[in-house]
């Protein structure tokens, strides 16, 4: 993940959202400088383009881990999407920025981590610029990754009919158990938050209305993808890589994962929900195995966007 956790901190209230700020970083490379009410301040959003552009496409918002760069994204720089997206007929929107946010809106301003609202700068005030400047077909997927994935469900769980198809990675899905607590804990307080400025107290309503695994039910009718490893070392553990981090720090974060994504898989089932698991024999919490997998998301991404696999 990302170690750029450098955040801009809030500024005058703004009087609507607004793209202040264009820039072609190549033929099919857009980065967008977006005035946010509801963040209070600008914020950096990367669009990957398709080749042909004559025609409306589908958007795919692609969310990242708890080291969201404000200065770019992690999917393009080093997440494969720039290649990998780059003969298919969609706009790739990555959102720079969120660090420990969970993409949620949180009910407090944290001393440590800043202000978040990422939630209403996603879901309202994002997608009406994009569509209008991009000249989209409206239809929109979530692709996300660790925090990214839980921050994607969620918005599909409390959006219902906004997105088409989700395609998620190595999250946790769940706020009210045990594992799914810890993980979010573990998520905000390592980068110097406090848990209980998201959602009020910790265990509270808040919490469980952001639980995906129990409102499961919402995410009918959508084109879902769910991953994760073991955090059992594979084969981009040598000792030429961050061993200690990879293996003592993203094995067990990625075996935690799988437990969050097991029960997930559980109530879709219960529910008639069809959904496509992939579960791999190794690997940790770390983009190498994630810039491995992209390609086997294209399947249920595409379907959903009704675009050929």
């Amino acid at each position: 993940m990302g170690r750029d956790r450098c955040r801009s901190r809030p500024t005058a209230v703004l009087r609507g959202p607004e793209i202040v700020g264009e820039k072609l970083k190549s033929p099919q490379w857009v980065r967008f400088t977006v005035a946010s009410p509801a963040l209070r301040r600008t914020v950096g959003v990367d669009v990957l383009l398709p080749k042909d552009n004559s025609e409306p496409r589908p958007s795919i918002y692609a969310l990242e881990g708890v080291d969201a760069r404000e200065t770019s994204s992690d999917w393009a720089v080093g997440g494969g999407a720039r290649d990998f997206f780059a003969d298919k007929n969609v706009n790739v929107v990555m959102i720079n920025g969120g660090v420990s946010s969970i993409y949620s809106d949180w009910e407090n301003i944290d001393p440590g981590v800043g202000l978040h609202k990422w939630e209403t700068f996603i879901v309202d005030e994002l997608p009406p610029l994009l569509d209008a400047r991009l000249k989209t077909n409206g239809a929109k997927s979530l692709l996300g990754l660790s925090m990214g994935a839980q921050g994607a469900m969620m918005l599909a769980h409390r959006h219902p009919g906004m997105y088409k198809g989700i395609a998620a990675m190595s999250g946790c899905y769940s706020t009210t158990d045990d594992v799914g607590r810890m993980c979010i804990q573990q998520t905000i307080s390592s980068r110097g938050g406090n848990p209980a400025n998201i959602w009020g107290e910790i265990g509270g309503q808040g919490w469980a209305d952001h639980d995906t695994v129990r409102h499961a039910e919402a995410l009918r009718g959508m084109d879902i993808y769910v991953s994760s490893m073991t955090g059992i070392p594979g084969r981009y553990e040598t000792p030429e890589s961050d061993l200690f981090n990879r293996v003592v720090i993203g094995g067990p974060i990625e075996a935690v994962s799988r437990l969050s994504t097991l029960r997930l898989e559980s109530t879709l089932k219960e529910l008639d929900i069809p959904a496509t698991f992939e579960y791999h024999a190794t690997g940790v919490h770390a983009w190498n195995y994630w810039k491995d997998e992209l390609p086997d998301t294209w399947p249920t991404l595409a379907r959903s966007l009704d675009l050929p696999a």
